[in-house]
């Protein structure tokens, strides 16, 4: 497995962890509002990742995985993503994705791991940056 693709997976436990600990405080929340269980165990924490990450990707074009990581998303020209490319992105990667897995599994990262199904779905590419954290300088 390629570099990148090792980082991207570790950086998107990195995100589903903080994204989990979230949602079990929302859940909290809405439990008194909410009775169906359903709601609880599908909805509210896709709906905390999806927010999670929209607005991480979108204020400064990487979640906190990535960063930790020294990963940044980016469009194929090298801009911050759009939001309709970044709602492009995570819909592909949760519900498409998987199928593309199954039926081409060789061909399913290319140009190192920086770019995935869902990457070039959405017109973006995740490049590695510089780590600016204080053990690697």
């Amino acid at each position: 497995m390629k570099s990148v693709t090792k980082k991207r997976g570790a950086a998107f436990a990195i995100d589903l962890a903080i994204s989990t600990a979230v949602a079990f405080g929302v859940e909290k929340l809405l439990r008194k509002k909410v009775k169906n269980e359903a709601v609880h165990a599908l909805i509210t924490p896709t709906v905390v990742m999806w927010s999670l990450e929209y607005t991480q990707l979108r204020i400064c074009g990487s979640t906190v995985g990535y960063q930790a990581l020294g990963l940044t998303l980016e469009t194929e020209e090298g801009g911050r993503p759009s939001s309709r490319q970044i709602v492009k992105r995570m819909a592909y990667r949760d519900f498409i994705s998987s199928l593309d897995y199954l039926k081409d599994r060789k061909g399913f990262q290319l140009e190192a791991g920086t770019l995935m199904p869902h990457d070039r779905y959405s017109g973006t590419i995740v490049k590695e940056t510089e780590c600016s954290c204080k053990p690697c300088k």
